[in-house]
Parts: C-alpha cells; structure tokens; sequence
C-alpha cells in the first residue's frame, strides 16, 4: 500500500458548513456525518490502520466564516489539530440570495485570514483549503457566480499566502457535470449527493498524496 504524509497518531480535522456536517451527532464528539469526512476516514482506517489516525468532524451547518472565526477556539485549537481542512464560503454567497445578508469581499477575506493566522499561531497543523462551489443548477444558482467566484479567487489567494494544500474543488465539481448532471452530483446545486461526496473525497486524498507523490488517483 502506497504512503500518504501522515505519521503515527496524526489528528485529522475537518471544518466547514452544511457540506462537511453531513448530518453528524453532535453529542458525539468523534461522529463524521455521512459525507466526505467519513468517506475519508474510511480509506485511511483500512489502508493505514497502523497509523491510529484520530478524525474530526466539526463542521456546522449553515455556517458563514464569521462564525466558523467564533468557535474556532473550542473547535480547533483546543482540539490540537495535526491536519486542518477548510471548506466555507457559499452561505456567504447563499445568505446574500435569500436573505439579503452580505459578506463583503474584503471582509470575507479578512476572516478567512484570521482562521489561518490562528491556527498557525497555535498549532503545528498542515492547513488543506478546499473551494467552495455552486453547480449550475437549479437555474438560479447560475446567479451566485457573481458572488461566489470573487470568495473563490480570496480562497486561492490565501492559500498561496499561507503555503496551504489547496483543492479547486469548484472546477473539479464542475468537471464531474460533464459525465453526468449536476442534480446527480449535487441535488440542490450547493449539497452533494453521496457521488458528490465521493468527487470530494477523492480530490482531498490525490491532494494530500501528491506532497509525496506517492498516492496514485482513484479510477474515473
């Protein structure tokens, strides 16, 4: 079996809205919801179970950056994180559509920021920065570009800026609508299907594999 970058006893933390909560108990502070994070954790506990990795699910639904910057204490820091992976931002987009809720660019951004300063700060951890994304469907969501695309380009930005692991998944999910329809990857156009959280899932792990380079893709 090939090598990821972990080492023994590494602790894995996944952070973000909707997306990543996927339904997970929050009386149990080791439940990963049904989406991405424990498609993740699955590979990783039967490929490299000498490794005791620990993972963490911690995302919120509903969750903006202002908020994911409110808790980031007790649900990072505190949780001494070796690998933190971010996915946030299209409640940013989503709030300003439904509910005329704005989150300046510039503001976005400066938040964003302020969880990477944090975590550097205070842990040792690897930082993964995933895009948010938007399919083009329903018909509406093709609105939110406008909106969406300047947090994407923030996202990228700080990721260069930080040395982070970054994961386009935004084009990687738009990618997968050109085998099959958006609805099939993601009903609503913003929560993936289980075929959706397998697209992110697999796109987190080839990024992690190829600081090594020893991680070869899952089939198409």
């Amino acid at each position: 079996m090939q090598n990821l970058p972990f080492r023994q006893g590494d602790r894995i933390l996944f952070q973000g809205d909707s997306v990543t909560d996927c339904g997970r108990d929050r009386a149990d502070n080791y439940s990963l919801g049904t989406g991405y994070p424990s498609l993740i954790a699955a590979y990783l506990w039967a490929h490299y179970p000498e490794l005791k990795l620990t993972i963490l699910n911690r995302g919120v639904s509903g969750d903006r950056v202002y908020d994911l910057v409110d808790r980031w204490k007790a649900d990072c820091i505190q949780l001494e994180p070796d690998w933190v992976s971010i996915l946030v931002g299209v409640n940013d987009t989503w709030r300003r559509y439904d509910s005329d809720i704005l989150s300046p660019i510039a503001e976005f951004q400066a938040a964003y920021r302020q969880l990477l300063e944090l975590t550097h700060r205070h842990t040792k951890a690897r930082v993964v920065l995933c895009d948010p994304f938007v399919l083009n469907y329903p018909a509406d969501r093709l609105a939110w570009r406008e909106d969406l695309n300047p947090r994407i380009e923030a996202i990228r930005q700080l990721a260069a800026e930080f040395s982070a692991i970054y994961i386009p998944l935004d084009g990687i999910m738009a990618s997968a609508c050109t085998k099959a329809e958006p609805a099939f990857w993601a009903a609503d156009g913003v929560h993936p299907t289980l075929a959706g959280h397998g697209i992110i899932a697999s796109a987190w792990l080839r990024a992690i594999g190829s600081i090594s380079q020893s991680f070869s893709s899952p089939p198409d």
